[in-house]
């Protein structure tokens, strides 16, 4: 996020007391009086598009003495999908402008809310209107410390994206040198080691009984057949002896 000043000399950046003290002193001979002029700020809620801070100073500059401004950019990536669009137009979405005097300010905030910004209807912004506010007890102090701190958070965050992805990428690594060696180990004939557990499953007391009565039943029937064996046995004995002895 980049600053867009003025480079007008008018803006009163160079001026150390207004900078440091953010007022002046204001010499009234008729009242025999010195009063301070207080700096106020007004914020900018509209920016349309080819808009820049020329134009801003350039049109206010006729209600009071403009100082510093500022004009918010857009979003990097919304830039960059007007450069694949073919249009490398920078544009701006927010903007601050400080007066010199905070009573001028707060008039020009509330006499041209809303009102056309261009006077001449040939003006490119004679369509748009302004959307103004102004801020009490602002100062260009606290613009800048958001900005430091708007920085500072797309810094860390730009920061956390770099280190997730090189974490992402060396997992991927790993994860195809894993794929390399196991792809070996598959050409080479080796098999891999069984990694499954030692686990056997108890049986249940239904399947005890089960598995008992068939071997109850399997040994009756080696009984039987045994027995049956043993009597085709005897009886081709008995049957030889008979037809031996006619």
């Amino acid at each position: 996020m980049c600053e867009v000043m003025d480079g007008n000399e008018g803006e009163g950046v160079e001026n150390k007391e207004e900078e440091e003290e953010g007022d002046a002193e204001l010499d009234l001979p008729s009242q025999g009086v010195t009063k301070k002029v207080v700096p106020g700020i007004i914020y900018l809620g509209h920016i349309p598009p080819r808009f820049r801070p020329r134009h801003v100073r350039n049109l206010l500059s006729g209600y009071g003495e403009v100082g510093r401004i500022f004009l918010q950019p857009e979003e990097r990536f919304i830039r960059k999908k007007k450069k694949k669009a073919g249009t490398n137009a920078k544009n701006f979405t927010e903007g601050w402008v400080e007066f010199r005097d905070k009573r001028v300010a707060k008039l020009v905030a509330a006499s041209l809310h809303n009102t056309p910004m261009g006077v001449r209807k040939r003006s490119r912004f004679h369509h748009d209107l302004w959307n103004m506010k102004y801020l009490h007890r602002f100062k260009w102090t606290h613009l800048s410390e958001r900005l430091a701190y708007e920085r500072q958070v797309q810094q860390q965050r730009m920061r956390a994206e770099v280190s997730q992805a090189k974490r992402e990428t060396n997992f991927y690594l790993q994860n195809v040198e894993k794929s390399k060696r196991f792809s070996k180990k598959d050409s080479r004939g080796v098999p891999e080691e069984d990694k499954s557990w030692g686990f056997v499953q108890r049986r249940t007391e239904e399947e005890i009984q089960t598995s008992k009565g068939n071997k109850r039943l399997r040994q009756q029937l080696a009984r039987a057949a045994e027995i049956q064996e043993k009597s085709q046995s005897n009886r081709s004995l008995l049957a030889k002896i008979f037809n031996a002895q006619q």
